[in-house]
């Protein structure tokens, strides 16, 4: 299946649905409430319409579980061989403060993991992908392919780069960066938004992503994928597996991208 999808085909569609929130960016647009209390705007919408669209046409037969689409019950999804995960719009609170740190993001998953993802910076333009066997690579704007590539291990590091999240700090990160500090690491930290996160830790601008808080699975499939085929690792904070997909509940746990 993963050599059935072309890539450049979900990155374009990555990019459509970036130029439809951007459409919306540069407006007053209005802000909706969900049920689950998170923020929703026409940007979201409009972008969700985009990606649904050109992946029930060009893969009519790969099922689509997306943030802005009603999830489908776990008793018809459970046996899915392939699914696409799809966030339309992640980050939508870094969107409504307009610091341009949002990102569409596009994952292919396979069983219970992500092995293509797409992630989508609209404001510059930065565009990050992977796929499982083959490698991950980054471009800017109309610029080249860089290969994104894991450096050492952030324990084997005496210096290390923490990235966390602009709007979601908590003070199981601030233990971490603690217990960091504490064993005599020198640490620097770097924030940013949404699944940018886990890209800076694909492309070694940072060394680890402690997310000690909730997020979804389709906040991190896309670039769990990229991360993955940079050779990172997404492991849960309580056990040390990989990070599972299609759970019956779509929460994720605490995870650490290293």
């Amino acid at each position: 299946m993963i050599d059935q999808v072309k890539i450049e085909d979900i990155k374009e569609i990555a990019q459509r649905a970036g130029e439809e929130i951007l459409a919306v960016y540069g407006t007053e647009f209005s802000v909706d409430v969900k049920e689950d209390k998170s923020p929703l705007t026409e940007a979201d919408k409009r972008a969700n319409a985009v990606i649904v669209e050109a992946l029930e046409r060009l893969y009519p037969d790969i099922p689509i579980i997306s943030e802005e689409t009603k999830t489908v019950e776990y008793e018809q999804r459970k046996n899915w061989e392939y699914f696409w995960l799809v966030d339309p719009l992640d980050g939508t609170k870094e969107f409504i403060k307009r610091n341009g740190e949002f990102t569409v993001n596009i994952a292919l998953v396979h069983g219970d993991r992500p092995i293509l993802g797409v992630v989508y910076q609209p404001v510059g333009e930065s565009l990050f992908w992977g796929i499982e066997g083959k490698g991950a690579w980054k471009s800017v704007g109309d610029g080249a392919e860089i290969p994104l590539k894991g450096g050492p291990h952030y324990k084997e590091k005496e210096e290390i780069t923490v990235v966390a999240s602009r709007s979601h700090q908590t003070p199981e990160v601030q233990a971490f960066v603690a217990d960091l500090e504490s064993s005599g690491k020198k640490v620097e930290f770097l924030s940013a938004g949404s699944s940018l996160k886990l890209c800076l830790v694909a492309e070694g601008a940072a060394d680890v992503y402690p997310r000690l808080g909730p997020t979804m699975e389709w906040d991190t499939g896309a670039a769990h994928a990229v991360a993955s085929a940079a050779g990172r690792k997404v492991l849960s904070h309580e056990t040390g597996d990989p990070l599972a997909y299609n759970k019956e509940n779509l929460l994720n746990p605490f995870f650490i991208v290293e």
